[in-house]
């Protein structure tokens, strides 16, 4: 092999070398950055474990002794007093009598007072509104009632007198002021297709209403208001009320269920209502016999419950409910709550 060639070869070797080494030289570089970035993360974590922390204090508002205070309303609406619904013909899950109905009212009456006395703190209770919204009896507009029902109509409301009447005094005896608003159902009727004129007038459930507000005249705790309108306006604070039962509404049938006839009386009630100078925030009613709350709409549910009308058309079950909420003079509508009125052991069927 020529000189000269040994000599390029010796070039080309050293070089290889040289370029190693800097290749080794890197990675020893590279490897010792993170053994002192492995060192600075383990002397911090280690300052963490070390460390003195001092999260802030937080607390609860103490309670006040001067009260809140607002006015506790609850429904009575489609209680249909004197119908018979037989398990057997509910799949064994619902059934109603006069005795189950007496039940269910008595319930009522309690738990709108529990749910205010044993379940909210800070508020001095100022009084109980009832929104009665109509159908208190099933009537006899249809054959069926008729061949069913416990009682002639007029019996029927001989014997409901005096359970309401016990009802509302354990309530004003409870509360010290109750209003009771009114307005009359569907049912009530005496005519076979409803009708326009004479409306309220010619409804069992206004002689009913009446005939009550006589019985407690000498009781100034109790306060009434029954129109011969078929809606009611009752002003709770600064909170405007219109009670309506809410068969004139119409629908229901489809996917949205009660949303799309409810949303469309509203809208149409709320015009009309300030056309007329009686602008409201909230209406409530019952008629489609389910517990339903909506902003600036309570639809109280049914005392009766579940029945094989609601079954022959494949309506959704739902247990035997009414509303209960609180009207607070800053805020108006808040908290709300069902009053669960059924107790299958309790009712013995």
């Amino acid at each position: 092999m020529p000189v000269i060639d040994e000599l390029a070869t010796a070039a080309n070797a050293e070089a290889e070398e040289k370029r190693r080494e800097r290749v080794l030289s890197g990675q020893v570089r590279s490897l010792e950055g993170e053994l002192a970035e492995l060192r600075h993360l383990l002397s911090f974590t280690t300052s963490i474990d070390q460390a003195k922390l001092r999260p802030p204090t937080w607390q609860t508002t103490p309670r006040k002794i001067a009260r809140a205070s607002g006015i506790v309303c609850a429904t009575l609406t489609d209680t249909h007093f004197d119908e018979v619904v037989r398990p057997e013909e509910m799949f064994d899950y619902n059934a109603y009598n006069r005795q189950i109905a007496e039940f269910r009212l008595h319930r009522w009456a309690d738990k709108t007072i529990r749910l205010a006395r044993d379940h909210i703190n800070g508020i001095e209770w100022r009084g109980l509104t009832i929104f009665v919204g109509g159908d208190i009896f099933s009537g006899t507009i249809h054959d069926e009632l008729t061949q069913t029902n416990a009682d002639t109509l007029y019996g029927s409301v001989v014997h409901w007198v005096e359970q309401v009447e016990a009802a509302l005094t354990l309530l004003v005896n409870h509360f010290g002021k109750v209003h009771v608003a009114v307005t009359v159902g569907n049912h009530g009727r005496r005519t076979v297709k409803p009708r326009a004129k004479l409306r309220v007038r010619d409804n069992i459930e206004w002689l009913f209403w009446r005939v009550i507000e006589r019985d407690f005249r000498a009781d100034k705790r109790i306060t009434w208001t029954i129109p011969e309108a078929m809606d009611t306006f009752v002003t709770i604070y600064n909170t405007r009320y219109q009670l309506t039962h809410g068969d004139q509404f119409r629908g229901g049938s489809g996917i949205s269920g009660v949303l799309t006839p409810i949303m469309l009386g509203n809208y149409r009630k709320s015009r009309k209502s300030l056309a007329m100078g009686q602008p409201y925030e909230c209406l409530v009613l019952g008629h489609f016999h389910q517990y339903l709350t909506l902003p600036g709409v309570i639809m109280g549910g049914c005392l009766k419950g579940y029945d094989e009308f609601a079954s022959s058309i494949n309506a959704i079950p739902e247990p035997p409910t009414q509303a209960w909420w609180v009207t607070d003079p800053k805020w108006g509508v808040s908290i709300h709550a069902p009053i669960h009125v059924g107790d299958r052991a309790l009712e013995g069927w």
